[in-house]
């Protein structure tokens, strides 16, 4: 096995310098030396063999497992080594993501009753685990980070302000929130934008929040939230938006997601879609992301994106690429998540508690390694509805900022 190992690493680690204890006490060290040192061990035999077999799935549970431990260095450290080589995957890796992408279609297919189990794997979970890492304003997405001296809630809030200028928000404008977490952009477009709102979200746990904070805010006239699908929702809406939801629509639902957005629309209407995605052309998920973390979700590459905006008669009049928002955003989350771990794992327990680890370390080295990002498409159904030019979100931003700082004191929940 130890054979193996070194042949099968040393072929894939060229950059960086880690070092790999084997589960016999064997010793290797692969890279070019490059870096801070890292160093790693294998607990068990059959933790090697899930690696070799299979490393995008085996990783990850023998790290859940405990049977792959980091002995210098953190968890991030390791992957920033392992995501960061000249080969996206270890050769021996490509029969299985071949495999993957030809039956992705089926992993994605997401009709209303498993689209509502697959958001319930992961947003149903115990509303305290999310208060340990994400802001105050519970936001479940790309941050946006003005400066790198922003802080997370800071950089939160930037990115609703930012989204609301995208949309040119005003006072009693319907707007639709396609997948509205645990209220917070929607609370902000009501109380700040003054539209009236209608959030629609598959969670039962995100809905029940959600319009507790409507109540508790006093704009639950303006703001309210349904458990309802995007594709029986009634319209139409003077404004769609779309954060962090695009990912658990499937590529091919893209069609029947855009088509159903299109049609509740107003003529004068404008959308901002913002998800992340990927710049290097269409893929498949990641076998461990889809099987513990994300079931039915898939990250889109634009190219899949335009054409089905194009099909259903949509038109793009903005597209913005956030690099590495999302990386910052990432390592807040896992710093903050590792600050209160132990608690995490009196909500569930140790194997769950790295799970939780290595999703939030490994999605932060994707976006940071590799060719990950996040995107914001601004829509409309004709031409002349938003500004030719894009000062207007600068003027925006300032005068939504401008209301956030005569707002009352944001109010929390118990527990929070």
């Amino acid at each position: 096995m130890d054979r193996l190992l070194r042949r099968f690493l040393s072929h894939f680690i060229r950059r960086g310098s880690l070092t790999v204890t084997s589960a016999s006490g064997s010793k290797f060290t692969f890279g070019d030396g490059s870096g801070e040192p890292v160093a790693v061990r294998f607990l068990t035999a059959d933790a090697e063999r899930r690696i070799l077999i299979n490393p995008e799935l085996g990783l990850g549970e023998a790290y859940m497992d405990g049977d792959f431990v980091v002995e210098h260095g953190s968890l991030a450290d390791a992957l920033a080594i392992l995501l960061d080589q000249p080969d996206l995957l270890p050769q021996w890796a490509k029969p299985w993501w071949h495999l993957r992408y030809l039956t992705r279609h089926l992993k994605q297919f997401n009709p209303r009753s498993r689209a509502r189990s697959n958001v319930a794997h992961h947003y149903d979970l115990d509303a305290r685990l999310y208060s340990l890492f994400l802001d105050a304003d519970k936001q479940y997405s790309c941050a946006y980070f003005e400066t790198p001296e922003t802080t997370l809630d800071d950089a939160q809030l930037a990115k609703k302000r930012h989204i609301a200028a995208k949309l040119l928000i005003g006072s009693g404008q319907r707007l639709l929130d396609i997948g509205s977490g645990w209220g917070g952009l929607g609370l902000y477009l009501a109380e700040i934008g003054g539209a009236d709102v209608t959030g629609v979200t598959l969670s039962t746990e995100q809905l029940q929040i959600a319009n507790s904070r409507a109540a508790e805010k006093g704009l639950s006239g303006s703001a309210r939230f349904l458990l309802e699908d995007y594709r029986d929702i009634d319209g139409p809406f003077d404004r769609i938006v779309s954060v962090g939801m695009f990912e658990h629509v499937g590529a091919r639902f893209y069609d029947t997601y855009f088509e159903r957005c299109a049609e509740l629309l107003s003529e004068d209407g404008i959308m901002l879609l913002h998800s992340i995605g990927r710049s290097q052309g269409p893929d498949s998920t990641n076998p461990w992301i889809a099987k513990y973390i994300f079931p039915g979700g898939y990250i889109p590459a634009v190219s899949e994106v335009l054409p089905a905006i194009e099909h259903a008669g949509l038109l793009v009049c903005d597209i913005e690429i956030l690099r590495l928002h999302y990386a910052e955003t990432l390592k807040a989350w896992r710093e903050r998540f590792m600050a209160r771990r132990e608690e995490a794992v009196q909500f569930y327990d140790e194997r769950f508690a790295l799970m939780w680890e290595f999703y939030l370390a490994a999605c932060e080295m994707t976006f940071r390694k590799q060719a990950m990002m996040n995107f914001q498409i601004q829509l409309t159904k004709r031409q002349g509805v938003v500004p030719i030019t894009r000062d207007y979100i600068a003027r925006e931003e300032a005068r939504l900022r401008a209301i956030e700082g005569g707002a009352k004191p944001r109010l929390k929940l118990a527990g929070e």
